[in-house]
């Protein structure tokens, strides 16, 4: 599967700012950049840092003028659509060490306050069957609408208000499979079948001593996902996050499945 993405991105600032830019999609097991062109006209300073996990690229600016950012690349994708329900749990006194750290609350998922509710509505359910019924239910019950949350809308609020955007749904997603003491985290991807077609968010569960993407929004079929990167939640993986005064101007994101 081969992936085509184009970004064109467009801020005004009226004083200097630094910026931190996460578009790029690089090369993981899973995924390979074949091409790839990536423009940031003249910053006054500019580098290059890991992501979150060592799983993306995070670019620092110092900006003064008006900026401008394309990037456009192919991604090859070889990652199989597996059947979630039928993977296995890892006990928590069995985690790796750097997976625990996916079971606590953050900032956006405060997993703690939806143990009971899972405990009451999924607890006859196990590892990945649990996982599916979680997903299959918020895809149910909940409403994709644009425009109803913002920065500050957590998953509880998006589970007391049923609905929200990707971001959200992920959001509630990987707070119930924490509450079930199942490893989540916030994966900022690209997708060819978004509407209308944007970022897109998804959430990565663990299961069977690995990473599995699961999309609540019903919009992206693992198989055709392009990951950007991993957080605990959105705060540690957005696309654009400004130390100072910014507009963005412009933000247009297209991305199919190639041709060639």
């Amino acid at each position: 599967m081969i992936v085509d993405i184009d970004v064109q991105l467009a801020c005004e600032v009226t004083q200097t700012v630094d910026l931190i830019l996460q578009v790029r999609a690089l090369s993981f097991a899973d995924q390979k950049v074949l091409s790839e062109i990536y423009e940031l006209g003249a910053p006054e300073q500019l580098a290059d840092v890991s992501a979150e996990a060592g799983l993306g690229n995070r670019t620092l600016l110092r900006i003064s003028e008006n900026f401008r950012c394309a990037y456009s690349a192919k991604i090859e994708i070889n990652r199989p659509t597996l059947n979630i329900a039928a993977l296995n749990k890892v006990p928590p006194h069995l985690l790796p060490g750097d997976i625990v750290r996916y079971l606590m609350p953050s900032r956006y998922c405060p997993s703690d306050e939806l143990q009971s509710f899972v405990a009451a509505e999924f607890g006859h359910l196990e590892a990945g069957k649990r996982i599916a019924a979680l997903r299959d239910w918020i895809f149910s019950n909940f409403a994709y609408v644009q425009g109803s949350s913002n920065a500050q809308t957590t998953a509880i609020d998006t589970f007391v208000q049923r609905q929200g955007v990707c971001r959200d749904f992920a959001h509630v997603l990987i707070a119930l499979a924490r509450a079930s003491a199942i490893p989540a985290r916030f994966a900022s991807v690209y997708a060819p079948h978004v509407d209308p077609q944007d970022f897109h968010a998804v959430a990565e569960v663990y299961l069977d001593g690995t990473w599995h993407l699961v999309d609540a929004t019903g919009m992206a079929e693992a198989s055709q996902i392009v990951r950007i990167g991993v957080g605990m939640d959105a705060a540690e993986v957005a696309f654009l996050s400004s130390f100072g005064p910014m507009s963005l101007t412009e933000k247009s994101v297209s991305v199919s499945l190639s041709r060639t």
